[in-house]
């Protein structure tokens, strides 16, 4: 007698997604199971892996980080191209973090000047993340939404503090939103209902739960996560059934653990390894958790983790 192994039925499914430029599209989404579950339903879309590019050059960044990018450091659009020509990024992730009022606080002309050259430079989708300073980011973003109306861009954190003024721009210029929240379901859910209200199609929306590092709060995440693909595949929440993309890179290099020397932390070993198998543990449990899109930054880690992905869609 055959074993008949069990399977769910899913009711839901997750809304597939256009980002990018009409003539080259990448699709995301679409997946009919749990993540990876392919003995049960389809993940039509394989996630995909954004770098992220700096608007200008980064400070306390570990020396590991640094290194793969020593040569375009002070151009964003040439350091854009070689994430893409040299280590197969499949979208590109522009941190403006030098507008942090807190920071450099460049203006929003700064801004969309480097988003123009970075933009022009590739031609894969490009995400435009602002520095999580909310008036700053308002500006910010409504700046490079119209600036750049032709680029078809994935602009975020999009909150409940500012999701009327850049809603608007999105539906203006024709621009997807990641649609910020912090680390709650439920605000996740109420977002995406007042996005849809304010008249943002539902295939220009995607979700950014805010994430953690390995060690820092990661199993919270995934929790969060796990329940969002839960709902939208058990409960039929249609609310919740979009893609999700994760910010992870800047959240694992900024722990002690990924910037200590091997002189401050011997037992931790080489530093390279290290901060590489924190970045790619961490969005490996992302993936599991349903990440669609991982914000990345080390090659190595974008390597590892693509090996990871082939072999769980090939099983």
């Amino acid at each position: 007698m055959a074993l008949e192994i069990p399977k769910m039925s899913y009711n839901g499914v997750i809304k597939e997604i256009p980002l990018g430029k009409e003539a080259n599209p990448v699709i995301v989404g679409g997946e009919t199971s749990y993540p990876f579950y392919l003995f049960e339903g389809e993940m039509p879309h394989p996630p995909k892996i954004a770098m992220e590019v700096y608007d200008a050059p980064p400070e306390e960044w570990a020396q590991a980080a640094l290194e793969p990018f020593a040569d375009v450091i002070n151009d964003p659009a040439a350091w854009a191209q070689k994430c893409v020509s040299s280590y197969g990024a499949e979208m590109v992730a522009l941190q403006l973090a030098s507008t942090d009022p807190n920071a450099q606080d460049n203006s929003g002309e700064h801004a969309v000047e480097v988003t123009k050259k970075v933009a022009a430079a590739i031609d894969v989708p490009l995400i435009v993340l602002g520095s999580n300073n909310l008036e700053k980011d308002t500006e910010v973003l409504k700046m490079v939404a119209e600036a750049c109306a032709e680029e078809r861009l994935i602009l975020g954190p999009v909150t409940e503090g500012n999701y009327k003024a850049l809603g608007a721009a999105s539906l203006a210029y024709h621009h997807t939103i990641a649609a910020g929240t912090p680390i709650d379901i439920n605000q996740a859910k109420q977002l995406n209902i007042l996005l849809g209200n304010l008249g943002v199609p539902d295939e220009r929306i995607m979700v950014d739960p805010t994430v953690a590092s390995l060690g820092y709060g990661l199993e919270y995440c995934y929790s969060v996560m796990e329940r969002d693909r839960m709902a939208a595949l058990t409960q039929e929440d249609e609310r919740l059934q979009f893609p999700i993309v994760c910010n992870l890179a800047k959240e694992v290099w900024k722990t002690k653990e990924a910037k200590l020397t091997e002189q401050e932390a011997p037992l931790l070993g080489d530093p390279l390894k290290r901060g590489v198998l924190l970045e790619a543990m961490t969005a490996l449990l992302l993936l599991l958790a349903g990440g669609d899109i991982l914000i990345m930054r080390h090659p190595d880690a974008v390597q590892l983790v693509r090996g990871f992905m082939d072999d769980l869609m090939a099983n």
